[in-house]
């Protein structure tokens, strides 16, 4: 009953230890405001098919633990993970991990991920050309969680990251908390997240850049005898506005005649602000080794849509096959009408 108390005591300073922190990282961030934002980004076929940024469950899966480190567990130990993903323009992405669970501190992921940005010509100041370079980010990551008990987890993952653009090299530390509660049947799990605490160590310019910094929760449900399972985030709770004004097509509008101003409502504001932070996702189970999922992302869908064509811009799916050794994992994700990356990834459990 003591160690019990222990670790409830040990939960509830975690918890209180990521609202006390909280306002010291927050900073109103908006996408492509802040450096390193490849480590927004998951690598993994599941992560990505829900459109997610990491998953609360509890499962075997390692990539859910790469992604979220409260939700690492000893059925995750000893499975290998290997994903790889084309992106625009020659560039790519990709990861490479293993789980070791440690009998009295927890459990442990060891992973690689990198994010290359191809080749480049290179000129000098008289428009000759000087050969081409390269460009990327690399990142060892070390992710630890522990179970409190059997509802309570907590995890943290630590991540280094080594820029390197043609001879300019720049490096920095962030890190991930989170904190998790599952249900005793397994069927409902939530966690909070803080994502990227860190700082710049070395910088390209002397300038340093603020890290991706979020804030986030993320809830799953599952029907007693449902094949499907309900996601639901809420990200950047950091910042409430993640509205983007367009100047070409500005929200507010002035007739050239009258010089009437036109604005939209205060509920249509609201509501299009309070979208942009959810996200939703369902993964079904079709059979016991087949699994198709789709995700959904307002913002993105709001931020890409084109104003002629008709796209599936935030919309993302993928499909998970399964055995006892091995799984497959397929993803395709409509970050824009005319870019969608597809994930693959391969596990094995030795």
């Amino acid at each position: 009953m003591i160690i019990k108390g222990l670790k409830r005591k040990a939960m509830m300073l975690t918890c209180f230890g990521i609202a006390f922190l909280f306002p010291f990282f927050v900073h109103a961030q908006v996408s492509g405001m802040s450096t390193l934002t490849a480590l927004d980004l998951s690598p993994f076929a599941r992560t990505s098919a829900i459109g997610f940024d990491y998953l609360s469950l509890y499962c075997d899966d390692p990539t859910v633990g790469f992604d979220n480190p409260s939700m690492l567990n000893s059925s995750m130990s000893g499975a290998a993970v290997l994903s790889f993903v084309p992106m625009f323009a020659g560039s790519n992405m990709g990861a490479i991990g293993y789980i070791h669970q440690s009998k009295h501190i927890g459990t442990f992921s060891f992973g690689f991920n990198f994010m290359n940005y191809g080749r480049f010509q290179a000129y000098d100041e008289e428009d000759t050309p000087q050969g081409q370079f390269g460009a990327g980010d690399y990142s060892l990551t070390v992710g630890w969680g522990m179970w409190l008990d059997s509802n309570f987890s907590i995890g943290a993952r630590f991540k280094p990251v080594l820029s390197q653009y043609e001879s300019y090299t720049a490096f920095a530390v962030a890190f991930d908390v989170a904190a998790s509660y599952t249900s005793d049947s397994r069927s409902f799990a939530a966690t909070l997240m803080m994502r990227n605490i860190g700082a710049q160590i070395v910088t390209f310019d002397q300038s340093t850049e603020s890290l991706p910094f979020e804030l986030s929760a993320e809830v799953s449900y599952k029907l007693k005898r449902a094949p499907f399972r309900l996601f639901f985030a809420a990200t950047n709770l950091q910042q409430w506005n993640l509205r983007y004004e367009d100047p070409l097509h500005p929200s507010t509008h002035v007739d050239p005649f009258s010089g009437e101003v036109t604005r939209p409502s205060w509920i249509a504001s609201t509501a299009d602000n309070l979208l942009r932070h959810a996200q939703v996702g369902i993964e079904i189970a079709v059979g016991r080794s087949l699994f198709a999922r789709v995700g959904y992302s307002y913002r993105q869908s709001a931020e890409m849509q084109g104003f002629d064509v008709l796209n599936l811009s935030g919309f993302s799916f993928g499909l998970g096959f399964r055995t006892r050794r091995f799984e497959l994992g397929f993803a395709r994700r409509n970050y824009h009408v005319s870019q969608a990356p597809n994930y693959f990834t391969f596990i094995y459990r030795f």
